[in-house]
Protein backbone atom coordinates (compact mmCIF):
# COMPACT_ATOMS: atom_id res chain seq x y z
CA UNK A 1 0.00 0.00 0.00
CA UNK A 2 1.20 3.49 -0.79
CA UNK A 3 0.39 6.51 1.36
CA UNK A 4 1.06 10.15 0.57
CA UNK A 5 2.32 11.61 3.85
CA UNK A 6 3.79 14.79 5.27
CA UNK A 7 5.80 15.16 8.47
CA UNK A 8 3.83 16.87 11.24
CA UNK A 9 5.09 20.28 12.40
CA UNK A 10 5.29 19.19 16.07
CA UNK A 11 7.57 16.24 15.30
CA UNK A 12 11.18 17.36 15.75
CA UNK A 13 12.83 13.92 15.73
CA UNK A 14 14.02 12.53 12.39
CA UNK A 15 11.90 9.75 10.89
CA UNK A 16 14.14 7.17 9.22
CA UNK A 17 13.08 4.72 6.55
CA UNK A 18 12.39 1.21 7.92
CA UNK A 19 11.76 2.65 11.40
CA UNK A 20 8.92 1.07 13.41
CA UNK A 21 5.82 3.31 13.30
CA UNK A 22 2.15 2.88 14.25
CA UNK A 23 -0.27 3.46 11.36
CA UNK A 24 -3.93 4.43 11.88
CA UNK A 25 -5.64 3.92 8.51
CA UNK A 26 -9.38 4.46 8.58
CA UNK A 27 -10.57 2.04 11.28
CA UNK A 28 -7.42 -0.14 11.19
CA UNK A 29 -4.34 0.18 13.37
CA UNK A 30 -1.08 -1.70 12.82
CA UNK A 31 2.68 -1.44 13.23
CA UNK A 32 4.83 -1.22 10.09
CA UNK A 33 8.29 -0.22 8.89
CA UNK A 34 7.72 2.00 5.82
CA UNK A 35 10.18 3.00 3.15
CA UNK A 36 9.87 6.52 1.74
CA UNK A 37 10.14 7.51 -1.90
CA UNK A 38 9.66 10.50 -4.17
CA UNK A 39 6.36 11.16 -5.88
CA UNK A 40 7.28 11.63 -9.54
CA UNK A 41 4.19 11.73 -11.75
CA UNK A 42 6.20 11.70 -15.00
CA UNK A 43 7.98 8.40 -14.34
CA UNK A 44 7.13 4.86 -13.30
CA UNK A 45 10.37 4.53 -11.26
CA UNK A 46 10.73 6.39 -7.95
CA UNK A 47 13.85 7.18 -5.90
CA UNK A 48 14.01 5.87 -2.34
CA UNK A 49 14.56 8.46 0.42
CA UNK A 50 16.38 7.61 3.65
CA UNK A 51 14.37 10.07 5.79
CA UNK A 52 10.94 11.70 5.77
CA UNK A 53 11.74 15.35 5.06
CA UNK A 54 9.84 18.16 6.80
CA UNK A 55 7.67 20.43 4.67
CA UNK A 56 7.33 18.13 1.66
CA UNK A 57 5.10 15.22 0.72
CA UNK A 58 6.56 11.74 0.26
CA UNK A 59 5.18 8.30 -0.50
CA UNK A 60 5.33 5.73 2.33
CA UNK A 61 5.27 2.10 1.13
CA UNK A 62 4.27 -0.80 3.37
CA UNK A 63 2.82 -4.29 3.19
CA UNK A 64 -0.57 -4.35 4.91
CA UNK A 65 -4.13 -5.53 4.57
CA UNK A 66 -5.76 -4.06 1.46
CA UNK A 67 -7.83 -0.90 1.85
CA UNK A 68 -9.31 1.31 -0.82
CA UNK A 69 -8.46 5.01 -1.20
CA UNK A 70 -9.06 7.64 0.09
CA UNK A 71 -8.58 6.58 3.72
CA UNK A 72 -7.20 9.13 6.19
CA UNK A 73 -3.87 8.31 7.84
CA UNK A 74 -2.22 9.26 11.11
CA UNK A 75 1.26 7.92 11.88
CA UNK A 76 2.49 7.72 15.48
CA UNK A 77 6.07 7.37 16.67
CA UNK A 78 7.06 6.24 20.16
CA UNK A 79 10.12 7.97 21.58
CA UNK A 80 12.04 6.52 24.51
CA UNK A 81 9.22 4.68 26.31
CA UNK A 82 6.94 7.74 26.38
CA UNK A 83 3.45 7.86 24.93
CA UNK A 84 3.40 7.79 21.10
CA UNK A 85 3.24 11.21 19.45
CA UNK A 86 1.94 12.20 16.03
CA UNK A 87 4.79 11.93 13.53
CA UNK A 88 3.01 12.46 10.21
CA UNK A 89 -0.37 12.53 8.51
CA UNK A 90 -1.77 11.88 5.06
CA UNK A 91 -4.01 9.54 3.14
CA UNK A 92 -4.01 6.26 1.24
CA UNK A 93 -2.81 6.92 -2.31
CA UNK A 94 -3.02 3.56 -4.07
CA UNK A 95 -2.54 -0.18 -3.90
CA UNK A 96 -0.30 -0.74 -6.90
CA UNK A 97 2.00 -3.80 -6.97
CA UNK A 98 3.79 -2.51 -10.10
CA UNK A 99 5.30 0.61 -8.46
CA UNK A 100 9.11 0.42 -8.62
CA UNK A 101 11.22 2.00 -5.89
CA UNK A 102 14.94 2.27 -6.60
CA UNK A 103 17.63 2.65 -3.97
CA UNK A 104 20.61 4.76 -5.06
CA UNK A 105 23.99 3.13 -4.55
CA UNK A 106 27.19 5.21 -4.50
CA UNK A 107 30.08 3.51 -6.27
CA UNK A 108 33.47 3.76 -4.58
CA UNK A 109 36.75 2.03 -5.32
CA UNK A 110 37.29 -0.32 -8.24
CA UNK A 111 33.92 -1.30 -9.70
CA UNK A 112 33.40 -4.77 -11.15
CA UNK A 113 31.95 -5.00 -14.66
CA UNK A 114 31.02 -8.10 -16.63
CA UNK A 115 30.04 -9.06 -20.14
CA UNK A 116 27.26 -11.24 -21.45
CA UNK A 117 29.87 -13.72 -22.73
CA UNK A 118 31.25 -14.24 -19.21
CA UNK A 119 34.34 -11.98 -19.02
CA UNK A 120 34.97 -9.97 -15.84
CA UNK A 121 36.87 -6.72 -15.48
CA UNK A 122 37.35 -3.44 -13.67
CA UNK A 123 37.09 0.23 -14.59
CA UNK A 124 40.57 1.65 -15.18
CA UNK A 125 39.83 5.38 -15.64
CA UNK A 126 37.04 7.71 -16.84
CA UNK A 127 37.18 9.27 -20.30
CA UNK A 128 35.39 12.63 -20.58
CA UNK A 129 32.25 13.68 -18.73
CA UNK A 130 29.53 11.64 -20.45
CA UNK A 131 30.00 8.25 -18.81
CA UNK A 132 32.68 6.80 -21.09
CA UNK A 133 35.49 4.85 -19.40
CA UNK A 134 38.40 2.49 -20.01
CA UNK A 135 38.18 -1.10 -18.76
CA UNK A 136 40.61 -3.93 -18.07
CA UNK A 137 39.17 -7.43 -18.70
CA UNK A 138 40.41 -10.96 -18.03
CA UNK A 139 40.21 -11.88 -21.71
CA UNK A 140 39.69 -10.58 -25.23
CA UNK A 141 36.22 -9.19 -25.94
CA UNK A 142 34.20 -10.21 -28.98
CA UNK A 143 32.67 -7.57 -31.23
CA UNK A 144 29.11 -8.60 -30.36
CA UNK A 145 29.76 -8.64 -26.56
CA UNK A 146 28.00 -6.22 -24.20
CA UNK A 147 29.57 -4.69 -21.06
CA UNK A 148 27.24 -4.65 -18.01
CA UNK A 149 27.42 -2.95 -14.60
CA UNK A 150 24.78 -3.12 -11.84
CA UNK A 151 23.99 0.32 -10.40
CA UNK A 152 20.56 0.28 -8.73
CA UNK A 153 18.84 -2.12 -6.40
CA UNK A 154 15.09 -2.43 -6.05
CA UNK A 155 13.87 -1.74 -2.50
CA UNK A 156 10.97 -3.45 -0.73
CA UNK A 157 9.33 -2.68 2.64
CA UNK A 158 9.67 -5.19 5.48
CA UNK A 159 6.78 -7.56 6.18
CA UNK A 160 7.43 -9.13 9.57
CA UNK A 161 5.38 -7.06 12.05
CA UNK A 162 1.87 -6.99 10.63
CA UNK A 163 1.81 -10.78 10.21
CA UNK A 164 2.31 -11.16 13.98
CA UNK A 165 -0.35 -8.54 14.69
CA UNK A 166 -2.88 -10.27 12.44
CA UNK A 167 -2.28 -13.56 14.32
CA UNK A 168 -2.91 -11.78 17.66
CA UNK A 169 -6.07 -10.25 16.20
CA UNK A 170 -7.35 -13.68 15.11
CA UNK A 171 -6.66 -15.08 18.61
CA UNK A 172 -8.55 -12.13 20.14
CA UNK A 173 -11.45 -12.62 17.69
CA UNK A 174 -11.77 -16.32 18.54
CA UNK A 175 -11.69 -15.61 22.28
CA UNK A 176 -14.41 -12.92 22.12
CA UNK A 177 -16.73 -14.70 19.68
CA UNK A 178 -17.14 -17.83 21.83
Amino acid sequence: MFFIIKKHDTCDAPIKAKEELVFHVGFRQFVARPIFSTDDLNSDKHKMERFLHAGSFSIASIYALISFPPHPLIVLKSTGGAAPAVASFGSLRSVDPDRIILKKIVLTGPVEVYTKCGHHGRIKEPVGTHGAMKYTFNGILQQHDTVCMSLYKRAYPRTQLWFRLSIHFLDFWEATSS
